[in-house]
């Protein structure tokens, strides 16, 4: 393979951990001898090494020295402690790449205290099915490359864009917590085509199919979804009188509010854990 990005390991292989090692193994960007993990179970660990044809152990002191590229799936109360542990064994030749929510790159950095590439992440779980989102952001001490290597990791599972770090908490709110409010909708809509005399599982495929379009034709044609909406919406017809009652039952205004709220929260995480926090 070319352009090889060495060895990776990924410290506290959780769910969003697994579906990049799959991902990482299914596209080639790392044989299985170049990926090793870390989770707190002895039991968990021999399971997944076997499922997954890794090395994987509860020593993240361990993982990470001879690895090249350290992903930190941690949760963002875990981070702290695993960075102290971890300071020792780390150089400015490696790179972290950190998926732990509302941690900020500053935080990192400052545990290491060493001039270390931090790069922070927000993926999402339609990574599962490679159509997440993963929004990427650099700490002070990242070069162009660092932001290449991470960008060729996340597109292994969909899309990637590069953001301010000002926006992520932004994109917690919206990518990272859209999933669930877009299931919220799609289970919404089948309960309409039931509630109108479709079969249950019939009105799930056709709302689902529906949503995967829409999704796509606006991706794919770059036009502003009002104008999308538009052009669905023919004068006097039955797609005005839906939206009408959508309007009234706020639905607009309230996907907004949860966006913001979600948003909000995740700005509360790092000064409501004491252990992110110290």
């Amino acid at each position: 393979m070319e352009h090889k990005l060495g060895k990776i390991a990924v410290l506290g292989m959780g769910k969003m951990g697994g579906i990049l090692v799959r991902a990482f193994q299914k596209q080639g960007l790392f044989a299985s001898s170049d990926i090793a993990a870390t989770v707190q179970h002895e039991e968990k660990a021999a399971a997944l090494s076997l499922e997954l044809g890794i090395p994987v152990g509860t020593d993240n002191r361990a993982a990470v020295r001879k690895a090249d590229i350290i992903i930190l799936g941690l949760k963002p109360s875990a981070v702290g402690g695993v960075l102290d542990e971890i300071r020792g064994e780390l150089n400015p030749k490696q790179l972290i790449i950190s998926i732990a929510a509302s941690v900020p790159t500053e935080y990192v950095e400052k545990r290491l205290a060493a001039a270390i590439p931090v790069v922070r992440t927000m993926p999402n779980t339609p990574a599962i099915v490679g159509c997440g989102m993963t929004a990427i952001c650099k700490g002070k001490f990242v070069h162009e490359k660092h932001l290449e290597a991470a960008s060729r990791l996340f597109a292994s599972v969909g899309r990637t864009v590069v953001v301010d770090e000002k926006h992520m908490d932004a994109i917690t709110g919206l990518s990272a917590s859209g999933p669930a409010y877009i299931y919220i909708i799609l289970e919404a809509l089948a309960e309409g085509g039931v509630k109108v005399g479709l079969p249950r599982d019939l009105a799930t495929l056709v709302a689902a199919q529906t949503t995967l379009g829409a999704a796509k034709v606006a991706l794919e044609t770059g036009h502003h979804p009002a104008l999308l909406k538009d052009e669905v919406t023919t004068p006097a017809g039955c797609t005005i009188d839906g939206i009408m009652e959508l309007e009234e039952g706020r639905l607009r205004v309230t996907l907004i509010k949860a966006v913001v709220k979600a948003a909000q929260r995740a700005r509360e995480l790092l000064f409501k854990d004491s252990a992110v926090g110290a």
